[in-house]
């Protein structure tokens, strides 16, 4: 629970907020003063389930759609863009790595600029243009138009098809990057007022109806794509979409809203230059404590969140790698024929699963018990999952391509693509896929939460969206170490670690790789998180606001020199 700290932090000073409203010279009544309405734990009203709803479901729509876009879009830039293997994986890691950058700028516009809720709405709207274009590069023209006095078709060219498609994925990377940095945020905003408990349980039930919408995307609307045709396939996306928009506007009168400020990027930078590598109280006059403390709020969490960039890499597997592995395997139950993409609701469907547990069960068992993990402590164990899945889908690679040297393996058609495939089921695949998942539950959802309670206000959705942004630099470092292992091992088999055809080469050692590179990473992270100090929320702080009478003067010594009443009374009042 968010409110729970690791026990290194418990002898860490509170400060009480609030102080300088108070009667400063009387700190032996502060135990009588009362904490304002405004901050005072509030119980779920019917307006406020209201607007979590909406928030939830606009989520949900959200997500159906961007999964729906992205679940087969390798396939579909093999089958209908004509584009090799290794090109269609890096459009597909490019594009989703662009999405979680743009949040970055999402957030900025919307803590200085819009607010988070015109923010939310307008990138909607951009979304909505992307979605228009990907269905019309799909669209079988000639069957609407027939053929010219000279028997061509009217079809569009293959070229004017990849125009529609990648000017429909800037368009939808610009609407869902802005809409990523806010929601998340503007929601928790609707429940801050009930407690640190209250957000952590948001943003659980937030990731579950994301991976509820990813759910119908993997499943459903996959299917319909790789089965039917990707015209269908790619205009649920767009319905999703505007049903979203319409929930989210539908609670607008009840939302909590609010102002945006100045440019806080600019102000960051600003705080920087004026530190004159001679420390930040240098900073202290030309700017307000506040915004030197945020700054350093910031600065402090980047470390962590370097640090989870690796693990991004290996999330985006799913949709490279592991993909391609499911492409090369039996896909049919009896004569039906499964989309590719399906594996993914293995992922979704662990985290559906595990969320709940978490959230109803386990968490407040360990906080009963006083046993609470921290947010750093959850992080590191979807490390070692992550790595796990890697490690897995090396080993199944093994088997798959052994059995595909003894069998001959089978071909099978896929929207139009003929694969050599083995015999062994895709279903053995749902280790690798629930392991990624479960660690989601861990790594993803305590980021999220570590990225808005380690920020002030004011900076939340910054910080938000530089969380996001190492989502996607991920995804591009997966390119990366992509690239690096096709230059060292070549691009033609037997050698190739990540040949355009994998049954040829040697993917196998590229799983393991990743394995290695995501174990090393979760030792030096194991090394940040022992040093990092937690920084506490304003609920937290009027929680634990107890007079030093009560906790006892002593853990708060002044220096020498000093009346401990007025020291603890000072460093209460400029410490937050």
């Amino acid at each position: 629970m968010s409110s729970n700290h690791p026990p290194e932090n418990s002898d860490e000073k509170t400060p009480l907020l609030g102080v300088d409203s108070m009667e400063k010279s009387d700190m032996n009544g502060l135990e009588h003063q009362e904490i304002p309405d405004s901050k005072k734990k509030k119980g779920m009203t019917k307006n406020k389930l209201l607007v979590v709803v909406c928030i939830l479901m606009c989520e949900l729509c959200e997500r159906l759609t961007y999964y729906s876009c992205v679940a087969n879009l390798v396939l579909y830039c093999t089958s209908k863009l004509e584009l090799p293997t290794t090109t269609a994986t890096t459009v597909s890691l490019i594009f989703s790595g662009t999405v979680f950058i743009i949040p970055v700028f999402g957030g900025y516009i919307a803590d200085t600029i819009a607010g988070k809720y015109n923010t939310i709405l307008g990138a909607g709207l951009i979304y909505l243009l992307g979605l228009f274009l990907l269905p019309a590069s799909a669209v079988d023209y000639s069957k609407w138009f027939g053929q010219d006095d000279e028997g061509a078709s009217y079809d569009m060219t293959v070229e004017t098809r990849k125009n529609f498609f990648f000017s429909g994925l800037v368009f939808i990377a610009l609407g869902t990057g802005g809409i990523k940095a806010n929601v998340g945020p503007f929601g928790a905003q609707q429940v801050d007022d009930m407690g640190p408990e209250a957000v952590q349980s948001f943003f659980n039930w937030f990731y579950w109806f994301i991976n509820a919408g990813a759910l119908v995307a993997y499943s459903g609307v996959a299917y319909i794509q790789q089965n039917i045709s990707f015209e269908i396939g790619f205009l649920i996306p767009l319905v999703s979409m505007f049903v979203a928009l319409i929930l989210f506007v539908v609670a607008k009168g009840q939302y909590v809203i609010t102002q945006p400020g100045g440019s806080i990027l600019q102000d960051s930078v600003g705080v920087c230059m004026a530190t004159k590598c001679r420390g930040f109280d240098k900073a202290r006059g030309p700017y307000s404590n506040d915004m030197v403390d945020g700054v350093i709020a910031v600065l402090r969490i980047l470390p962590v969140f370097l640090l989870i960039i690796i693990y991004w890499a290996i999330y985006s597997q799913m949709q490279s790698s592991f993909f391609l592995q499911s492409e090369r395997m039996n896909i049919y139950i009896g004569d039906a024929k499964m989309p590719a993409a399906l594996l993914n609701i293995f992922n979704t469907i662990i985290i559906l699963i595990l969320i709940p547990i978490m959230d109803r069960i386990v968490y407040p068992f360990l906080a009963k018990i006083n046993r609470s993990p921290s947010h750093l402590q959850r992080i590191g164990v979807g490390f070692i999952l992550a790595t796990l899945s890697v490690v897995v889908a090396g080993i199944l690679e093994i088997y798959r391509k052994n059995n595909l040297a003894s069998t001959g393996g089978v071909s099978q058609d896929l929207a139009g693509d003929t694969f050599n495939a083995s015999t062994i089921s895709f279903f053995a695949q749902v280790p690798e896929f629930a392991l990624v998942g479960a660690s989601e539950v861990f790594t993803s959802i305590s980021g999220l939460e570590f990225a808005y309670s380690q920020a002030p206000d004011f900076m939340q959705g910054v910080c938000m969206g530089l969380f996001l942004m190492m989502s996607g630099l991920g995804n591009y470092v997966s390119e990366a170490i992509l690239k690096i292992v096709r230059a060292a091992t070549g691009s033609e088999p037997p050698d190739s670690w990540f040949p355009d055809e994998i049954n040829e080469g040697k993917t196998e050692y590229l799983f393991f790789l990743l394995g290695i590179l995501m174990f090393v990473d979760f030792v030096v992270f194991v090394f940040v998180a022992k040093c990092y100090k937690y920084r506490k929320t304003q609920a937290e702080n009027y929680e634990t606001a107890i007079v030093p009478e009560k906790q006892g003067l002593s853990d708060y010594q002044a220096p020498p020199g000093y009346d401990n009443a007025v020291y603890a009374d000072e460093n209460y009042s400029t410490k937050f």
